[in-house]
């Protein structure tokens, strides 16, 4: 289970990582098509990649960080259960800025602030559950 709550934990930096990417190929993908001649208004249908953001925030992140909390568990990770409440905790924040930036736009700074915080405290909570391997040293022995 130890395994599984580094696994899990390590996951979630990695798909904020494709969350910071497809945002930028989103709003990429509006500017080239402005060029084109399109009109940007609450008619315009999403792109591709304003798609997965959204499908990787609101889905497949807070599962992530809801399997941390459970794994955390069984998981006998010192510290464990704690970072994995703090995870869920900053990735609930984060949907709930996401929501907020749209009735006041200048949110969306701590939205876009608040996935370095959602990445971080995982990966604290990652290296919570690495297993040290080294043995513990040997007395010397005297001749």
């Amino acid at each position: 289970m130890r395994t599984a709550y580094r696994i899990i934990a390590m996951l979630i930096p990695i798909f904020v990582l494709v969350q910071l990417t497809v945002i930028a190929g989103a709003w990429f993908l509006v500017l080239n098509d402005l060029d084109s001649g399109s009109v940007l208004d609450k008619n315009t249908v999403d792109n591709w990649a304003h798609v997965v953001h959204s499908q990787v925030g609101m889905i497949v992140i807070p599962l992530l960080g809801l399997s941390l909390l459970i794994v955390s568990f069984f998981a006998r990770v010192p510290g464990g259960i704690k970072w994995a409440a703090i995870t869920l905790g900053v990735i609930f924040l984060q949907v709930f800025l996401a929501f907020a930036g749209f009735a006041a736009p200048l949110v969306g700074l701590l939205h876009g602030l608040n996935a370095a915080a959602v990445a971080a405290v995982a990966e604290v909570a990652a290296r919570k559950a690495k297993v040290t391997t080294t043995a513990p040293a040997q007395p010397a022995v005297v001749a």
